[in-house]
């Protein structure tokens, strides 16, 4: 089977959108799925910075959605050609925290999603010359018109949705709104402070929002604190003088939780400081340095933590958040722009550039 994808042969080329082929049919437990839109999650713009740990030449994309097209049947598949699908990450679904209903801390998360893909994978995908490519990045390797990935990663949702959008609710938006709703169990009169209003950030936002909590939103984007404001936050601008002390007033002593996105240190103290005693900070994205505490951050009680997916099982969450956006308490459409599959390297360049939020690439069916 041959169709188009987004090939990214080096650390430092751009994206090439090329013809490559599909090597096999789904196995037992997988299906294939015609994508109708992927995000472009910064994890994937990350794998440029990764110092060889991810294998290249590869097809990225972990924020896919579309429909199933063939299946590869088996006891756990109760997924149908058909259905459409919200495809997020991979899980082996037998280790002791997968069975406690906590795959995004899988035993094996890093393998089957960052280095490599399942050790029983043998070479699927091909271009044109039958070079290799990279196994499955999050089981999906989604910059692309097809993608054959674990029935296990895959979120059926009403076709009456615009499946095309929905793909970053597998990642970016199921993180932000799951450390609110999941690892925080935000409610009515909590207060939380969000550092970095990105798409994780803003996705976070939303969910406070929709669960009554008081929101004060942090961001050095004029343009994505007033997209902050429009989801219900407090906006402040990252230089604030005093930014702590301004946050604890706005929250009345403190939050009680704060959650950044950011990885900058000194934004992460801020943090702390914001805190009431036993506040609790919750980190969402990879530090690159060592990570300074200053004094007094860490008194009376408060508590840092790393959160990995929104702490989702996908199955529960993504229904949950398109149930909210069909009421209009979870607007994540505000934040996409799509662009077709072959401007991928223009998404990439606006993303870094801060000129959009949440891209989307919509693969061309004429291009076959």
């Amino acid at each position: 089977m041959r169709f188009q994808a987004a090939v990214l042969r080096s650390y430092e080329d751009p994206f090439a959108v090329e013809e490559v082929t599909l090597r096999t049919e789904p196995a037992m437990g997988e299906i294939l799925v015609e994508i109708a839109g992927c995000g472009m999650c910064r994890t994937d713009l990350a794998v440029r910075r990764s110092a060889g740990r991810s294998p290249l030449p590869a097809v990225l994309g972990h924020e896919g959605a579309g429909v199933v097209v063939r299946t590869g049947g088996g006891p756990d598949t109760a997924i149908g050609v058909g259905d459409h699908v919200v495809l997020s990450f991979d899980s082996c679904g037998h280790c002791r925290n997968c069975r406690g209903a906590a795959p995004a801390y899988c035993d094996s998360f890093a393998s089957l999603n960052l280095f490599g893909g399942r050790q029983e994978d043998v070479p699927r995908l091909t271009d044109v010359t039958g070079e290799a490519l990279a196994p499955r990045w999050f089981g999906q390797s989604s910059f692309a018109e097809y993608a054959l990935v674990p029935a296990r990663n895959a979120v059926r949702v009403d076709p009456a949705l615009p499946v095309e959008l929905l793909g970053p609710l597998g990642c970016g938006f199921l993180t932000g709104a799951g450390a609110v709703l999941n690892a925080f169990g935000v409610g009515p009169g909590d207060t939380l402070a969000v550092f970095g209003a990105g798409a994780v950030g803003l996705a976070a936002v939303m969910a406070a929002t929709a669960a009554g909590a008081l929101t004060v939103a942090v961001d050095r984007h004029p343009q994505r604190l007033v997209l902050a404001e429009r989801f219900g936050a407090i906006p402040l601008p990252a230089g604030t003088a005093g930014l702590p002390e301004r946050i604890r007033r706005l929250t009345d002593g403190g939050a009680q939780y704060a959650l950044d996105t950011t990885a900058s240190p000194p934004l992460i103290n801020d943090a702390l400081r914001a805190l009431r005693p036993t506040g609790s900070l919750g980190l969402v994205a990879r530090l690159h340095t060592a990570l300074p505490l200053e004094p007094g951050t860490l008194d009376r009680g408060r508590s840092i933590r790393h959160i990995s997916e929104g702490d989702a099982v996908p199955g529960l969450l993504i229904p949950l958040l398109t149930r909210l956006w069909q009421t209009g308490r979870f607007p994540f459409d505000q934040l996409i722009r799509t662009y077709p599959l072959a401007d991928i390297n223009e998404a990439e360049r606006d993303c870094d550039a801060g000129r959009v939020v949440k891209p989307v690439l919509l693969p061309e069916r004429g291009s076959r």
